[in-house]
């Protein structure tokens, strides 16, 4: 089951269940405590409670009607770093400084965990996400992304983009912060996955596609089974010792860096594809110093 959250043409915001390419509004004032996505997804039965508000005698809408929002509330986003081998090459190799710190995280016990974005710095399908104006090596990083309950239980997926000035962080990893958390430096949507079987991982694929003046300039493919980490040990490493009244967004890592050579410059347009969940589709904006 997919759920969106979109807006319609006259303004108004709804949450719509999605089959094929059309989307079902659910009626939201049916129970009086659901009026977010988020009540939803943290409600004791997402499937059930969808399936209750869907009104079967509704004629659904296609793209051309809606404009999909990123599926996120108040939400925190953070990410986790180094949970793939090639982000773990990529991170030594940008970060002569910090090389064994990136090769020892990636088989110790604790995760690297990071703070990622507030809900407001979020861009969403079709939006912009930024590079910002002083770096000058950029890469989009395409996320399998996992929507965790207040009470830290995963309940969905989405597709996520965590933007990095790899020049940045690879000056100093103690500016990780200020390279990967900025204005419009996080990606989500297009769409979330409530999983009415237990999550593919060894199936699942993930492929970005890097676009510049319409033609290709970048792509590639992995797994979310070359994540080395489990889901859970992941969720469970963030609830320690904090709470999420709100939720969490936690993107689980990278297994695509494009070359050395790469950047993001201003107009690109950066395209990631999860099977199971869809295409989330964000132009790049770069502004002047």
């Amino acid at each position: 089951m997919k759920l969106a959250k979109v807006r319609l043409s006259d303004g108004t915001i709804h949450i719509a269940k999605v089959d094929q390419d059309q989307f079902y509004l659910l009626e939201m004032t049916e129970v009086e405590s659901v009026s977010t996505l988020s009540d939803i997804l943290h409600s004791p039965d997402p499937k059930g409670l969808v399936n209750f508000l869907q009104q079967p005698d509704r004629e659904p809408l296609t793209g051309a009607d809606i404009k999909l929002l990123a599926p996120i509330d108040n939400q925190e986003v953070w990410a986790a770093g180094v949970t793939y081998k090639r982000s773990q090459v990529a991170r030594m190799e940008e970060s002569e400084a910090g090389a064994s710190h990136y090769d020892m995280v990636y088989t110790a016990p604790r995760p690297e965990l990071f703070f990622k974005s507030t809900a407001s710095r979020v861009s969403g399908p079709g939006d912009p996400v930024r590079v910002r104006y002083d770096s000058n090596w950029s890469v989009p990083e395409p996320e399998l992304t996992l929507v965790v309950s207040p009470e830290k239980k995963l309940v969905g997926f989405t597709i996520g983009n965590d933007m990095s000035a790899r020049d940045i962080e690879g000056e100093n990893p103690l500016y990780l912060p200020q390279a990967k958390f900025y204005n419009q430096a996080a990606g989500l949507g297009p769409c979330i996955l409530i999983p009415e079987e237990p999550f593919d991982k060894d199936g699942t694929k993930i492929n970005l596609t890097i676009m510049r003046d319409g033609e290709t300039v970048f792509t590639d493919e992995t797994g979310t089974d070359q994540i080395v980490r489990e889901f859970d040990e992941l969720i469970g490493w963030l609830g320690r010792e904090n709470d999420y009244p709100d939720g969490v967004m936690l993107m689980t890592g990278t297994g695509i860096v494009p070359d050395d050579d790469f950047s993001l410059e201003d107009g690109d347009e950066v395209q990631i594809e999860i099977s199971g969940i869809g295409t989330l589709i964000n132009p790049v904006v770069k502004a002047e110093e």
